[in-house]
């Protein structure tokens, strides 16, 4: 659940791995890498709301704020370059 770290942290941690499924699944299968890193986005939504007292119940918020980080940092996750959450 990790409600003790940053967005920041989190993407300091999972960056290096989803780069080499990227890497390696974009090669040789990148039908299978779009649903891969939705799937991301999803985890990290239900972070937002494991975290935030505020997005209890309100998925679609703690979507929208997701959406609004990814166009304020661009670059903080790998996968963001790929698919917008």
């Amino acid at each position: 659940m990790r409600s003790d770290t940053t967005l920041e942290q989190l993407a300091r941690e999972i960056n290096p791995v989803v780069r080499g499924w990227i890497n390696y699944f974009g090669r040789f299968h990148p039908s299978a890498l779009l649903s891969t890193l939705n799937r991301i986005n999803d985890y990290l939504v239900r972070w937002l709301v494991s975290k935030y007292k505020r997005f209890k119940r309100k998925r679609a918020r703690a979507r929208e704020a997701l959406n609004r980080h990814a166009r304020r940092f661009p670059g903080l996750f790998a996968h963001w370059k790929l698919v917008k959450p």
